[in-house]
């Protein structure tokens, strides 16, 4: 495995294991203790990553909402707000969308091969297309993100993309937030989809540390032995 970065994935659940709904208004499953601590997860990282079901579903801005910690990125002559990345196989995205619209920092698309084209077509000067693969290869990903100089990768989600860092075995680290609600439907997005992943029935993941907050519980996990605490 060529050289990558630290990769953290964060994640919100319900108690059965859900990140949403299935109503039109996203689910919030956090409190804003939580969401403050994972600005300062965020304002300690390189590179913020979600697939791109998750651009067109959340239209999230993934940007540090802290002013003091976007100074304290300036001071350490960092942009104030972490690289923005993408991942796609059709390319179906909104050059409007937040992500690309919103914060002062590099924008990545890793698209498959077959779609670059017509990526950079479409995308035009709202991010850099970059050819992930066919299909995409997030062992690609990683290694090109670690070329730009990216040290540490928080991965925010969606289902496919927390699924294929974990199968793959690319995840050092996981930050799970489990909320004190129930979905109970089984067509609402799960934390993750049908894999192969290291850990089973005969390996069982490394519990680091619980931590209450509020009304929900994070609970983080050692996944490789560069998981730094």
């Amino acid at each position: 495995m060529g050289e990558r970065p630290y990769v953290l994935l964060s994640c919100g659940m319900s108690i059965d294991g859900y990140v949403d709904d299935t109503a039109a208004e996203r689910l919030l499953l956090s409190n804003e203790a939580d969401f403050d601590r994972v600005d300062e997860v965020r304002a300690g990282c390189d590179a913020i990553l979600v697939g791109a079901a998750t651009v067109r579903t959340d239209d999230p801005r993934l940007l540090v909402r802290s002013a003091e910690r976007r100074a304290r990125r300036a001071a350490r002559g960092q942009p104030p707000t972490p690289i923005k990345v993408t991942v796609t196989s059709s390319c179906d995205l909104d050059p409007a969308a937040r992500f690309f619209t919103t914060g002062d920092v590099t924008k990545l698309v890793y698209c498959a091969s077959g779609t670059v084209e017509l990526a950079r077509k479409r995308l035009g000067d709202a991010a850099e297309v970059v050819d992930g693969g066919e299909p995409v290869d997030v062992h690609r990903v990683t290694a090109d993100l670690h070329e730009r100089g990216v040290g540490r990768l928080m991965v925010e989600g969606g289902g496919t993309m927390h699924t294929q860092f974990l199968s793959a075995g690319l995840a050092d680290e996981l930050q799970l937030v489990v909320a004190p609600i129930f979905v109970g439907d089984s067509r609402a997005p799960r934390f993750v989809h049908d894999g192969v992943f290291p850990w089973g029935r005969d390996r069982r993941a490394d519990l680091a540390s619980v931590q209450q907050i509020g009304d929900v519980v994070l609970l983080r996990y050692a996944l490789s032995d560069r998981y730094a605490g």
